[in-house]
Order: structure tokens, then C-alpha cells, then sequence
């Protein structure tokens, strides 16, 4: 695993991180902040690849350039822009491609954008279509975790502690059927508190709930494109997510031609230690091509 390190793009800097030798086959991960993709699973994909697993923060979030989170001064193309500058700068004119939640719209948009630089596609605990209403086909989010969502006190986001009790408190929610574990949520939150820039409580809002996503520009629709995606795709999602129901998981399978689909039982909008057996030998096989 590399130190971590700021990488110019795009006029921002983006904070990225790799595991595994130059010269593996290289692998994209895109979420919000770089720890959607747990430490354990990118050095299992990196050493039974073998694969070089780049994994990066987006604007807003963790040590990448952050201005303000809450009127982001981009659009969700740009983002893209940023995914496609950052391959250029690590000199990787195609890699594997993989987005988790938000970040699978980026993975998306970079397959049918820059279809050059995407030899395949996994797209984990994501949709179709960006904030705001679904499709009349693709389930929304949950009623129970909209309630909780909508009723759960504002944590005093500039206090570490308040901050990684509501992490814990929401990954309850979007947790599935089998639990969680908490003390891998609790040093996960706490992680991503700390590498926040500031405790600035709409930095670290952010940096949590991917709450500039919300505030991005993110048009025009994409849904309608994918049966253009030409390369090896895998779609990922769990079971009982209740943030981006299984049947957003199970449309974007029909969606774009040949994909597999990979259902994990009792599994929410998270990616735990127990699925890792099953997600990363999908990920090396879907990533063989």
C-alpha cells in the first residue's frame, strides 16, 4: 500500500491512494471518500489479482480540495473529468472501473463518456439515475429509513464523538438483516472524521453523508445510454439495502448487456468484511479481461 498522495487535476488537487505493484492490471475504485473501498478489500484485490487498486477522495471530501461542500462550484461531469485527469496524471491510459453508492454514477458516466479509458465496469449499492426522483420502475428509498432519516436529530457535526455516534446510529439503518459491526462502523466514521480538513460542521456533513451530491448539477440523464456499455460489467448490491433498493441493483443488470448481477444475502448499502468472499473474487473475474 502507498502513502497517500495529492495529485493535480482538473485545477483541484485529489488526494488518491494505490495498493499493489506498478505495472498489475489497473483498478479504479470510486466513492465518495476513498474509505467507501475498505482497507482489507483493496489489499485483497491488489495481492490475489493481482491488480494496482487506486482508490482517490473526490472534491469535497477527505484531503482532496474542499471549498464549499454545501454550493459546490461543479457539476457531476466534472467529477467525471476528474475520474478520466486522474488516469491521465497516474499515466493509466485504461484501467478497471468501480463505483460504490454516488460513486457509481461517475463509474457510469466515465464508461459512456470516455469509453476508451473503461475495460470493465463494477457498479456496487448504486442506481441508475442521480438525486431526486426514480424512474417509475426503480424503487425508492425505503419508507423506514426515510422515517429515520427525516426524524433523527442533527448531530454537533464539529464534535468527533457526536459525529461518529450518528454514523454509527445511521449505519444501523442502512445496515441489512445480518448486523453490523460496530466497531469496524465506529473506527470507520472515525477515520473519515480525521481526515476531513476541518471540523467545520458542513465539511464534515459532507465528508459522512455525501451531502454535496445533493447540491450538484448532475443532468442530463444518462439511464438511457447504458445498453451502449460494451465492455464486461458486474453489478453488486445488497439484498436488504434500504438507501437504493435491490431492484435499482437488479435494473441496471438489464440495463446494460451481458451484466452479471451478485445479490449479497442480509447485506445493506455497505460493504462488511463477511461479503468479501464473495465480492472479491467477482471483482477479479469480472477485472480478468
Amino acid at each position: 500500500m502507498s502513502d497517500e498522495r495529492l495529485v493535480p487535476v482538473n485545477g483541484v488537487e485529489l488526494c488518491a491512494q494505490t495498493f499493489g505493484e506498478p505495472g498489475s492490471v489497473p483498478l479504479l475504485l470510486i466513492g465518495t471518500s476513498m474509505l467507501a473501498w475498505p482497507d482489507g478489500l483493496c489489499e485483497r484485490l491488489a495481492e490475489e489479482g493481482p491488480r494496482l487498486v487506486v482508490r482517490y477522495d473526490l472534491r469535497d471530501t477527505g484531503r482532496s480540495t474542499t471549498a464549499d461542500p454545501d454550493a459546490p462550484a461543479y457539476t457531476l461531469r466534472d467529477l467525471v473529468a476528474d475520474a478520466a485527469g486522474l488516469l491521465d496524471a497516474l499515466e493509466l491510459p485504461r484501467a478497471h472501473v468501480a463505483g460504490f453508492g454516488a460513486g457509481g454514477w461517475i463509474a457510469q458516466l466515465l464508461a459512456l463518456d470516455h469509453p476508451g479509458r473503461v475495460a470493465s465496469l463494477t457498479l456496487v449499492a448504486t442506481r441508475a439515475v442521480a438525486p431526486g426522483p426514480a424512474d417509475p420502475d426503480l424503487p425508492e428509498h425505503s419508507p423506514a429509513f426515510m422515517e429515520f432519516m427525516m426524524s433523527a436529530p442533527e448531530p454537533d457535526w464539529s464534535d468527533r464523538a457526536a459525529a461518529v455516534e450518528a454514523m454509527v446510529e445511521s449505519a444501523r439503518h442502512l445496515g441489512g438483516s445480518a448486523g453490523i459491526d460496530e466497531a469496524a462502523v465506529r473506527e470507520h466514521a472515525g477515520r473519515v472524521y480525521d481526515r476531513a480538513p476541518s471540523a467545520d460542521p458542513a465539511v464534515q456533513r459532507s465528508n459522512h453523508l455525501g451531502t454535496a451530491f445533493a447540491a450538484l448539477d448532475s443532468g442530463p440523464r444518462w439511464r438511457e445510454r447504458l445498453g451502449g456499455i460494451a465492455v464486461p460489467a458486474l453489478v453488486i448490491h445488497g439484498a436488504d439495502d434500504p438507501f437504493f433498493p435491490v431492484g435499482n441493483g437488479e435494473a441496471l443488470a438489464r440495463d446494460i448487456p451481458g451484466a452479471e448481477l451478485l445479490v449479497l444475502p442480509g447485506t445493506g448499502q455497505e460493504l462488511p468484511r463477511r461479503v468479501w468472499d464473495a465480492v472479491a473474487p467477482a471483482m477479479i473475474r469480472v477485472t480478468a479481461g
